[in-house]
């Protein structure tokens, strides 16, 4: 009497374990290429190449009101293409003559959109 195999084919048995091998030994590949592009990277940087600070001392922040930017007007009415708009992004806003900082209101919601507020 015999006993039936599992893979009676000795090609059912094989493929599995040759494509297992070749994924294991793909993935030992890929962490040893990334070992080898990691050494080839630069060290941290020496303590006398760290930013410094300047010589008057820390920098600190300056808090004021800006104006905010105006779009230009057209001649002919038409919508205003990005190429049109020359410097506009990178030109120098105006200090605001009124530096209070806005403060919420009653009946103002504060939101985007405006809205009622309180109801």
């Amino acid at each position: 009497m015999t006993t039936p195999m599992a893979f009676p084919d000795l090609s059912t048995s094989v493929v599995p374990f040759v494509v297992g091998l070749v994924v294991a030994l793909a993935l030992i590949w890929a962490v040893w290429m990334g070992i080898r592009f990691r050494r080839r990277e630069p060290g941290p940087p020496d303590p006398a190449d760290q930013p410094k600070l300047p010589r008057t001392g820390p920098v600190h922040e300056v808090r004021e009101m800006r104006e905010p930017d105006e779009m230009p007007h057209t001649d002919g009415g038409h919508r205003l293409t990005p190429h049109e708009l020359h410097g506009y992004g990178n030109a120098d806003s105006r200090r605001s003559k009124d530096q209070r900082p806005r403060r919420w209101s009653r009946g103002n919601s504060g939101a985007f959109g405006g809205g009622p507020g309180r109801t």
